[in-house]
């Protein structure tokens, strides 16, 4: 299975949903509860839907319901895990190794957190997720990323350590450049930085990042 799309109950933008899907095909599609009413309005058959539904229109989940081609995954709503986690879950069990999050932002902040803080349990697992709204794109990284201007989600990017600490962190054709910088999780220090070429290059020895590309 290559790329996965989960939509998530958070508050999702439609219009802008509509347009950020237009260019994007996906193999497998997941509703994570609520996240089916955002589906309904795009006209998208998820393959997979997943939660404890208590958020969820009985007339939409009765319609989905209806239709043996969709998995459904029920949960108890006294559950360990967040219906983005289960959703997750499932998309590593379809062998899913790149994965964007719809709807994940927008809403409850303690959900908006817990679905940042989750990307750290997939990306270890060799996932590769982003969480996409209409002003931002969250992802991972460690190592060597190259940075293009004419890829870039918006003007503004920021590193955020996930890890304690981030060792030997280079930034070259950026505005605010650093050499071999140790950054401790914590720190503001690397927000709103912008490319200053056409590309930027990351180097990092030890670490993971969370970037933030974004715009006003």
């Amino acid at each position: 299975m290559g790329r996965c799309l989960i939509v998530t109950g958070g508050t999702l933008d439609i219009a802008f949903a509509k347009e950020f899907l237009q260019q994007r095909p996906y193999d497998f599609v997941i509703a994570a509860d609520a996240g089916l009413a955002s589906l309904k309005h795009l006209r998208l058959k998820p393959d997979a839907v997943v939660g404890d539904f208590d958020t969820v229109d009985e007339d939409i989940l009765s319609e989905y319901r209806s239709d043996p081609a969709i998995v459904f995954e029920i949960h108890r709503p006294e559950k360990d895990e967040t219906d983005t986690e289960l959703a997750l879950m499932v998309a590593a069990r379809n062998g899913c190794k790149s994965v964007d999050i719809l709807g994940a932002l927008g809403g409850r902040m303690d959900h908006a957190v817990a679905n940042i803080q989750l990307m750290y349990q997939f990306f270890r697992q060799g996932m590769e997720i982003c969480i996409y709204d209409d002003r931002n794109r969250l992802y991972l990284l460690e190592g060597r990323k190259v940075f293009r201007r004419r890829e870039l989600y918006g003007k503004y990017i920021s590193f955020l350590p996930v890890t304690e600490k981030v060792e030997g962190l280079t930034l070259k054709g950026f505005k605010y450049p650093l050499n071999r910088k140790t950054v401790f999780l914590g720190t503001s220090l690397c927000i709103s930085n912008e490319l200053s070429r056409e590309e930027g290059i990351l180097e990092m020895d030890n670490g993971v990042l969370l970037c933030v590309e974004s715009h006003d």
